[in-house]
């Protein structure tokens, strides 16, 4: 039996995906060559003031409403002021007095059981810069780039007791913020990032036992990983009387291990104060309203609506609607072949068994959005046959052909004319009279021999429907 519980608190960093940076009009692409994209308000240079970027307010807001939080009427910016080598200001332009979201939730599944996560707040800042250790020239290099780069801070409740609840809580997290647009959550690229906040205690105890913070993890895989080792790393010192630093924690991936780097800092020794230069935002009834009306239907409602409407099994509603670009191409495909069902298992095993061999990510597709449900309605019709409507999606999907005009160039058309298909099997019935005598003598199995030899007489390219009938009539008599 298990001696303690393990206590998970997340503080997820999210880069919006704005054109322009928080307070300035320097872009916010990743990449580019060092300090490239950079102004005098991001570099912090006196005199220099900030400007709110509207559409990162709108984000915020609409994030805020996503996960249930009551939006702050009179919201404001402060300073929180430390000293870093990739902070040029000296201070960092966050939300700590009036955030602009509070008191929210999201509602996750854990391995089929449902669990709320409280939301404590969601606030607005600004990004730093980027330390780069250069071991070759043994120095540390700074790269200002990404400095004023708009950022949500996403706060939970202590609510988290596994390794387990936080990654479902992310991805649902993930998925969330790709379907209403605020970011492309790439984590390789630093757009999802997540601090880990963890304590142990043990089983049946009411008090928190100190925490350590994990910052910047950058995969769900290191998320979990890192919370396994360090509530074994805190229970072991823990167990033997040992006491727990409140400390900030660095993550090694390829040790796999938790390393101390600073002890914890508090709200007191950051030193926060009113941000004079940005005003208080006041944000109205007509404002939200706005937004909300606006706001996408968000996966938990989508995964509900497709069990409860459409039919589909849970297991497919969950697949569909994990990836936003999936349930774009499902809805679009079900439109066009108008059979839910046949939309979501083309995509669930046929889209799905090609972007694992190629390795491509749902938001890297480049198939036509009405490709698939134009192959649909070609095998449905009986105009292509299955494996030829599987070589077509290939197509389709690696080199982004149109269905109708790679099956003409590649001759993939079912024969459906029976007056051709006639021809076939007058053939058949002639060049085969031993199986054809013997059919009329009683012997009805030979009814699938001639079939195949008629299909394979056409190449697999007769439709079965259409030769089967044409079969079925020639054997009505004994005259062929």
């Amino acid at each position: 039996m298990k001696e303690f519980e393990t206590i998970v608190g997340l503080e997820v960093h999210v880069e919006l995906k704005t054109e322009s940076k928080i307070f300035c009009s320097c872009p916010t692409k990743f990449g580019g060559a060092p300090n490239a994209h950079i102004c005098e308000v991001c570099a912090g240079l006196p005199g220099a003031l900030p400007r709110l970027n509207r559409k990162v307010l709108d984000y915020a807001v609409m994030t805020s409403l996503a996960l249930n939080c009551e939006v702050t009427r009179q919201s404001r910016f402060d300073r929180k002021n430390y000293f870093y080598p990739d902070l040029p200001k000296g201070y960092q332009i966050s939300q700590l007095y009036a955030p602009i979201g509070r008191n929210g939730f999201m509602d996750i599944d854990v391995s089929g059981n449902p669990k709320r996560i409280r939301i404590h707040e969601l606030h607005m800042e600004d990004d730093a810069g980027k330390l780069i250790h250069d071991e070759a020239e043994n120095c540390t290099k700074i790269d200002f780039s990404r400095c004023g780069v708009p950022l949500l801070e996403i706060v939970t409740e202590p609510d988290f007791r596994s390794s387990e609840e936080v990654v479902s809580f992310l991805e649902a997290l993930r998925t969330m913020l790709k379907f209403i647009g605020v970011s492309d959550c790439k984590m390789q690229e630093g757009s999802l990032r997540a601090d880990v906040n963890l304590s142990v205690r043990k089983i049946g105890d009411e008090i928190l036992g100190t925490r350590t913070e994990m910052k910047n993890l950058s995969s769900f895989r290191a998320v979990a990983k890192a919370i396994e080792y360090e509530s074994s790393r805190q229970w072991e010192i823990v167990r033997s009387g040992g006491t727990i630093d409140r400390e900030t924690r660095r993550w090694d991936e390829e040790t796999e291990a938790s390393f101390s780097m600073r002890k914890k800092e508090d709200a007191a020794e950051y030193k926060y104060f009113p941000e004079p230069d940005l005003p208080v935002l006041h944000i109205g009834d007509e404002k939200i309203d706005e937004l909300r009306s606006v706001l996408p239907e968000l996966p938990a409602e989508k995964k509900r609506r497709y069990i409860e409407e459409l039919k589909l099994p849970e297991y497919d509603a969950g697949i569909l609607t994990a990836n936003k670009e999936i349930a774009v191409l499902f809805e679009r495909t079900m439109t066009i072949c108008g059979d839910p069902k046949e939309a979501s298992n083309w995509i669930m095993v046929d889209l799905m068994k090609l972007l694992n061999d190629t390795g491509t990510l749902p938001e890297e597709l480049t198939i036509r959005p009405d490709s698939l449900g134009e192959i649909i309605v070609m095998v449905k019709e009986g105009k292509v046959s299955r494996a030829s409507g599987k070589e077509i999606l290939k197509a389709a999907f690696t080199e982004g052909s149109i269905p109708s005009e790679y099956a003409d160039q590649n001759d993939l058309w079912l024969i459906s004319d029976e007056n051709v298909l006639g021809e076939v099997i007058d053939k058949v019935l002639e060049e085969n009279v031993k199986a054809r005598d013997e059919y009329f003598a009683g012997k009805t199995k030979n009814f699938q021999f001639l079939l195949g030899q008629a299909m394979r007489m056409t190449k697999g390219k007769a439709d079965p429907t259409a030769l089967r009938k044409v079969l079925e009539e020639r054997l009505t008599h004994k005259d062929p």
